[in-house]
């Protein structure tokens, strides 16, 4: 049974990451190409920094995800706050295809047995379950910012990611057949 829950708790990871790595892709599709590099303020990042930010996170954390520390030696942090007038939009895409890569197909690779396995990260040991749980909430913060972004830069040209403004009546679902006959919270 043990090992059943692992294999849901991975296929639930996995698509969990796709979905936010979709989710990332359809806010940047929208986005102009100087949009990449806009900044609200002197402290806010930029999509490009944030996906600099994710890629070399991504990297550092899954790369030999179950032999190494997740936070690698040749990661520089500080430097993924950082673009140059050259950084195109090409770049930026090239970084989350290759941050992607990385932390999918090390997830992607990983059994059920490896769950409750210990990696490290910063030196500080976690479980598989809790690694792999800490870089979903990161994950989604960023891209929830990266939404945030693009939505305010395409104002009223944004095209939703989810269900429309005034539209949740029409997403509503018919309860299942189970439920016939009890009363539907309202």
């Amino acid at each position: 049974m043990a090992l059943d829950l692992a294999a849901h708790y991975l296929d639930e990871a996995r698509r969990q990451m796709r979905g936010h790595k979709r989710m990332g892709e359809g806010a940047m599709a929208q986005l102009r190409d100087e949009d990449f590099f806009v900044t609200l303020d002197p402290e806010s990042n930029s999509v490009a920094i944030l996906v600099k930010h994710l890629a070399g996170n991504m990297r550092s954390r899954f790369t030999d995800f179950l032999t190494s520390d997740g936070e690698k030696l040749d990661r520089f942090r500080d430097r993924e706050f950082e673009v140059t007038a050259t950084t195109t939009r090409a770049d930026v895409m090239r970084w989350w295809e290759e941050g992607w890569s990385s932390a999918l197909s090390a997830v992607e690779a990983l059994n059920p047995e490896d769950v409750t396995r210990t990696v490290t990260i910063r030196n500080e040991p976690h479980t598989v379950l809790q690694a792999i749980n800490r870089q979903i909430a990161h994950y989604a913060q960023h891209i929830g910012q990266i939404v945030f972004l693009a939505k305010h830069l395409r104002s009223t040209e944004w095209k939703t990611l989810s269900i429309p403004r005034g539209k949740s009546e029409e997403f509503k679902t018919v309860a299942p057949k189970s439920d016939q006959g009890l009363p539907r919270a309202k």
